[in-house]
């Protein structure tokens, strides 16, 4: 807002970078006497004034809330402006404010810019609203004019046209006949990007001009031209660095993007070694040489030095070369020696086949192993006829069947499964043995049940190469899905319902590997409590105790919470606890859906009984009950202790167990 005119000048919402450079030029340019801001940001506010210099005694205002849109567009039709008629309609005020300002844009961009704009104006009217209320300004009226120009389009400084394509119609927009796709000269998205900023942001600062011309009139310069050709050259290989670390951090790495990162790097270097030649008295020239460290160099060579690419390429697939790592080298060695050795061990296998089977040979598959193929006979019509004395059938394939034998056996324990070992040699984002086992709890209905399911469909999914409903996902090879989570019951099958659990727990953990998920939900049950929580507690350690890399991915749902509260579970670091969120307002129970660290206390078994439906006076019944049942458990724990042993921690005990139960009891007598 200018005092001087009683003018109030705006610019549409425009994206600023991470060292606010756009702001830093709005404020040296308007040179601001007050600047309101929201409270949030009155310390970075100042803070920034402070590193701008000269203008940190400008005074900062703060606005407890920055008005809404709404609220933004009744302030401005309600102020008072001087150049229109008094008795205006309100339709009439609405018609010529939205050639100042576009109310509704069909535009999404539009109505970004717009939103925000009216949200900042608002909050502005309503500080000029607190700040002149009977003071001098009050002669000038509250508004004068809205002052926005459509400059860029008249004059065609940009232009958006449909893709001509018929394939790219309805994917976006290209740049028409304009004044910045006749200018845009540019070998990389970084340039045209920062470009098409410098077009929307023209600069009153002469020494950003006469940066900008001295570049110019550099590389306009028939002599200079080679150093054009040769920096352009480079230029085209410059990646978006951001987004590549991006991707490496979170494990999305693909060949390409090494490649993309080498490209970058090797290029910067030599941008850089082109440039340092150049004229230093050249602002840019001596910005480059000065921010481009030799660390480039040292990154470039080391990614040249590790990575191999042409075999990266070829096997799609991140590869290491040679010399790197000598434990990866000595796989790698075994792995190139196979063919051969191979060769001898299928003829080995053939002197004691059926004599009808013509040849053989002995492959290797990742993740399975080492497998005995021979041709599928005229006469193996059935599955029964594949059946072959000494060796276990595994696959068809190819009019090839696959069978393991005692020899086959012995490879995969003698050099095991080399590929997958290679692989797993290579750095991991991941610990394999922290938390394979994890515990769920929380209160009834609260989604334990929903959230196994998730994770269940989630990992199938990526198994048959679908993506997944997940921002972000790193899903490993999973060689089976145990669940214990539904009892199918049926009249045909002969089982009760408890027994049908357990042979699905019996599956689970009789079968699962290391590479196996496993969820179980509310397992134990089905039986008498103390019988189902000691076959809980039994199931559980014995994951515990095994090996880390054998330990299935489990995740166990429960509201047994006493088989944790009764210390029940050795303790290891392959345990995890885990609960979902809820909060309690009053006596309504309200569930946040969000996974946690830490353990349920209580089922809240009573709220969702009264969210049920269920009367009033069973609820109250119930909880007494349940109350009773917890005290007399205490007091028979407390009888029988062992008031002589050393070890027993008696005031602990009171303190913990005896004193709360006791007034819990009181509380509902």
């Amino acid at each position: 807002y200018d005092s001087k005119d009683s003018s109030v000048h705006y610019m549409i919402d425009t994206s600023d970078n991470y060292e606010l450079h756009l702001l830093a030029r709005v404020i040296q340019e308007v040179c601001p006497h007050v600047i309101i801001t929201s409270a949030k940001q009155e310390r970075c506010m100042t803070r920034f004034l402070q590193q701008l210099g000269e203008y940190w005694e400008t005074e900062i205002i703060t606005s407890l809330n920055v008005a809404g849109l709404e609220v933004g567009k009744q302030r401005l039709l309600s102020a008072h402006l001087p150049f229109l008629p008094a008795s205006i309609s309100e339709r009439d005020k609405m018609s010529y404010l939205s050639s100042c300002i576009s109310f509704d844009s069909p535009l999404m961009v539009s109505q970004l810019s717009t939103y925000q704009s009216l949200r900042a104006m608002g909050a502005l009217l309503k500080c000029l609203d607190r700040r002149r209320v009977g003071v001098e300004l009050e002669d000038n009226t509250h508004l004068c004019r809205c002052s926005h120009t459509l400059t860029g389009l008249v004059l065609q400084i940009f232009k958006s046209e449909l893709h001509p394509s018929v394939y790219k119609l309805h994917s976006g927009e290209k740049e028409g006949l304009s004044l910045y796709g006749i200018l845009n000269r540019c070998r990389c998205k970084f340039g045209s990007k920062l470009l098409r900023q410098w077009f929307l942001r023209p600069t009153q600062d002469l020494a950003v001009l006469h940066r900008r011309q001295e570049v110019i009139r550099f590389f306009t310069s028939p002599r200079n031209s080679d150093t054009l050709s040769t920096l352009q050259s480079s230029l085209r290989n410059i990646s978006n660095i951001p987004t590549l670390l991006r991707r490496m951090s979170l494990s999305h790495t693909k060949v390409t993007d090494w490649q993309s990162l080498y490209k970058t790097v090797y290029n910067a270097v030599f941008i850089r070694d082109t440039v340092r030649h150049l004229p230093q008295s050249i602002q840019l020239f001596r910005d480059i040489s000065e921010g481009f460290s030799d660390d480039l160099h040292y990154v470039a060579s080391l990614i040249s030095r590790v990575v191999d690419f042409e075999t990266s390429l070829a096997e799609n697939r991140f590869t290491i070369k040679t010399n790197v790592d000598p434990a990866i080298d000595e796989k790698k060695r075994r792995m190139m020696g196979l063919s051969d050795f191979l060769t001898d061990v299928a003829r080995k296998e053939l002197e004691h086949l059926d004599a009808r089977i013509p040849s053989c040979c002995v492959i290797y598959i990742p993740l399975i192993g080492f497998l005995l193929s021979v041709p599928r006979l005229p006469s193996m019509l059935e599955k029964e006829d594949f059946e072959i004395e000494g060796l276990d059938f595994m696959f068809l394939s190819e009019d090839r069947l696959h069978y393991r034998s005692q020899r086959t056996k012995e490879l995969d324990d003698l050099l095991g499964d080399l590929h997958c070992d290679i692989r797993g040699l290579l750095p991991s984002y991941y610990s394999e043995s922290q938390g394979r086992v994890k515990i769920i709890t929380g209160p009834n209905s609260s989604g334990k049940s929903i959230y196994l399911k998730q994770v269940g469909l989630i990992v199938f999914m990526a198994l048959i190469g679908s993506d997944v409903p997940a921002k972000e996902a790193e899903i490993g090879l999973v060689d089976g899905i145990f669940t214990r989570m539904q009892s199918r019951e049926s009249v045909s099958v002969g089982l009760s319902t408890f027994m049908i659990d357990l042979n699905q727990m019996a599956q689970a953990l009789n079968s699962s590997t290391g590479n196996s998920l496993v969820l179980i939900d509310e397992f134990g049950k089905g039986t008498n409590t103390v019988d189902g929580l000691s076959l809980l507690a039994a199931s559980i350690s014995h994951w515990l105790r095994k090996a880390p890399m054998d330990v299935p991915h489990v995740l166990l749902a429960t509201n047994f919470h006493s088989l944790l509260q009764l210390g029940l579970l050795p303790s290891s670091g392959l345990l995890s606890l885990l609960t979902l969120e809820t909060a309690v307002d009053g006596d309504e129970l309200v569930f946040l859906y969000q996974l946690k660290e830490g353990i349920c206390q209580s089922s809240y078994a009573a709220n969702i009984a009264t969210l049920a439906g269920l009367p009033i006076s069973l609820v109250q019944r119930g909880v007494e009950q349940s109350v009773t049942d917890r005290c007399r458990s205490v007091v028979e724990k407390f009888l029988s202790l062992d008031l002589e042993d050393k070890d027993l921690d008696l005031q602990h005990f009171m303190k913990e167990e005896f004193l709360p139960s006791a007034g819990e009891l009181l509380n509902h007598s």
